[in-house]
């Protein structure tokens, strides 16, 4: 393909339609139909999301996985060093984006971010694979490494290492939860004429829902 064709890409969405009254009251609620959704059509990694973090006015993006949703929020696991760590640290607000392609589907997500308990992130690593487990000691998530090599050896060197004791998350390696204030639900429609529906929480605590131009 030529790059001059790129412009040519082009898919209508006809899969559905979507209505505010659709949707429950509650956003979360309303989240967690279409997550449910997307597993039950076997959409690949359905939890996959852009996490996009902010600080001096520079925004950064990347592709992370959700591993829950407790105490009102959406929460993933890294290492707090990382740049998406530091970011979050020092500008503890963010967005997610979640994109369903197949069911020609997106949930935006914007909230503020805090750290979850020790516990928590003990019991999600204490779940993990071993070599995940080793993965998040060994990596310097973000830093400048010399070479594969070196991460190679280090992997090995802890797997093999007391085989039969069990691996202990590092300070540096947790969770954080998004607790989001604003959720945009969006459904593709034929002519780029798009559903969105938006809530956001008021001061009270209560969600209003609207219905945005596309």
């Amino acid at each position: 393909m030529n790059r001059s064709d790129i412009a040519d890409l082009r898919k209508e969405y006809t899969r559905a339609f979507l209505n505010p009254e659709d949707l429950p009251d509650n956003p979360l609620q309303a989240f967690a139909n279409w997550f449910d959704f997307a597993i039950h059509e076997s959409l690949h990694e359905p939890n996959a999301m852009v996490l996009s973090t902010a600080v001096n006015n520079r925004p950064s993006s990347r592709v992370v996985l959700l591993k829950g949703i407790s105490e009102g929020g959406f929460v993933f696991y890294t290492n707090y060093n990382s740049k998406k760590g530091r970011e979050l640290i020092e500008n503890p607000v963010a967005s997610l984006n979640f994109h369903w392609a197949q069911q020609e589907r997106q949930v935006r997500i914007e909230g503020k971010v805090e750290k979850v308990s020790a516990q928590e992130s003990d019991a999600y690593f204490d779940s993990r694979p071993r070599l995940s487990q080793a993965g998040a000691i060994v990596s310097g998530q973000s830093s400048v490494v010399n070479s594969r090599q070196e991460l190679d050896s280090s992997m090995k060197e802890l797997m093999e290492s007391n085989p039969d004791k069990p691996l202990v998350r590092p300070a540096h390696w947790g969770g954080f939860r998004l607790m989001p204030d604003y959720l945009e639900f969006w459904q593709g429609r034929p002519g780029r004429v798009h559903d969105r529906i938006a809530y956001s929480l008021s001061a009270d605590g209560s969600w209003s829902k609207s219905r945005l131009s596309p």
